[in-house]
């Protein structure tokens, strides 16, 4: 499949370019799923959706001044489709906005008072972040330093400044935490 081209102000196709974040995630992107490493199949999937993977040692004033969109895509969502990714990156350059992959909140959510256990929260209209964040070209130039590696720091520091706007990610973009949950990803994403 080839992906959409983006273009910019001339007509020109303007691809997105990002990172595969696996700063503080400890060795579980170093995991294996499908007989490759998470952090591998990340960049695949970035690869496959048209975005040129920018090192992490390129200064970031340089990626700054490139004038793209970014997409910073998580190595613990590892089985994210391609198509999400493209259509987080396209959506994210036509309206000029933030653009971040959500799925729903699944496990019971509790309040805490005085270090007791309180009422259950209602899951309804929650979302978990899981990924790609894209910034829009505009963001991306805004940014002082590189984005935090926390995508929900980095969502909620933008959410003050920006439009962000929230797709609801694919079952398979869901977000591993253990390897009990990689097993469980690989399971639910299996080909065959």
């Amino acid at each position: 499949m080839e992906p959409e081209a983006y273009d910019d102000e001339a007509g020109e196709p303007q691809r997105p370019m990002g990172f595969v974040v696996d700063e503080e995630r400890g060795s579980l992107p170093y995991r294996l799923i499908h007989g490759e490493a998470l952090v591998a199949a990340a960049a695949w999937a970035m690869g496959e959706a048209g975005v040129d993977l920018v090192d992490v040692t390129v200064p970031w004033h340089v990626v700054a001044d490139l004038g793209r969109a970014l997409v910073l895509h998580d190595p613990l969502c590892p089985m994210t489709p391609p198509d999400f990714i493209t259509e987080c990156a396209r959506v994210a350059v036509a309206r000029d906005a933030v653009v971040v992959g959500v799925r729903p909140v699944t496990d019971t959510v509790k309040e805490v008072e005085d270090g007791r256990l309180g009422r259950t929260v209602d899951r309804d209209g929650m979302v978990a972040v899981c990924s790609p964040v894209v910034l829009p070209a505009r963001v991306v130039a805004a940014l002082p330093s590189r984005p935090p590696s926390d995508f929900v720091e980095l969502v909620a520091g933008l959410r003050s400044s920006y439009e962000v706007v929230m797709l609801d990610a694919p079952p398979g973009a869901g977000r591993v935490a253990s390897d009990e949950d990689v097993r469980v990803l690989e399971a639910l994403t299996d080909p065959r």
